[in-house]
């Protein structure tokens, strides 16, 4: 909570008339073109277990269209950023995805949602199904930075259900500015409410039939 109150105490300096969304404090502003949207701590467990896979993350939106992403993982001193149309980078260093482009040379991320006790579906019978297609998979526990590494070729891969906006809101931009293809697990764009599949292209049209398939 003070990670995001200091967050937003920076924003209404600058930028007092842009709507914020943050995991802790919800939507606050007055109809705003602009909307910044928070994670103050993604991978919160990791960063309770004193686990060094946490982040902050950070997107500014307008007109509803991803504009500016930002994720720093602090224990790696990590900035992953992207604007739209101008790339993704890492600190100051370009990054695209992997140019991998087959299902068993690939290394993917996935993730079990932290409330799932009372959701009719989990992310269980789809890992059983994709797995040993792959050559390994990573559980990191932070949604923002799997889509970073698979921004950054670190993995091949990552699909998720049950995150929210702010998990995903800037990790998604920074994979698509890094040549990644991002989608839903019906092949659209109403992620994160109906999942979230990213990979470079080439994988991402092998590894949707799979997420779809468990449907």
């Amino acid at each position: 909570r003070k990670v995001e109150d200091f967050i937003i105490s920076r924003i209404r300096e600058r930028f007092p008339g842009h709507d914020i969304f943050g995991e802790e404090t919800g939507r606050t502003g007055s109809g705003s073109e602009y909307l910044w949207i928070i994670d103050p701590i993604d991978g919160t467990t990791s960063f309770l277990h004193q686990q060094p896979y946490y982040c902050v993350s950070i997107a500014l939106y307008h007109e509803n269209r991803p504009a500016m992403a930002a994720v720093y993982a602090p224990a790696f001193d990590e900035l992953f950023h992207a604007e739209t149309g101008n790339g993704a980078f890492l600190n100051a260093d370009p990054i695209h995805v992997s140019g991998t482009r087959t299902l068993i040379d690939a290394v993917m991320a996935t993730g079990f949602a932290c409330l799932r006790a009372e959701a009719e579906e989990n992310n269980l019978a789809r890992f059983n199904t994709i797995v040993p297609k792959l050559r390994d998979i990573r559980r990191f526990g932070s949604a923002a930075l799997d889509l970073c590494y698979v921004a950054c070729g670190r993995c091949d891969g990552f699909w998720e259900m049950n995150l929210n906006l702010y998990d995903i809101a800037a990790g998604h931009l920074i994979v698509k500015e890094a040549g990644g293809a991002v989608t839903d697990f019906n092949g659209h764009s109403n992620y994160p409410d109906d999942g979230i599949v990213a990979a470079p292209t080439v994988l991402h049209s092998k590894l949707l039939p799979l997420v779809t398939a468990q449907r």
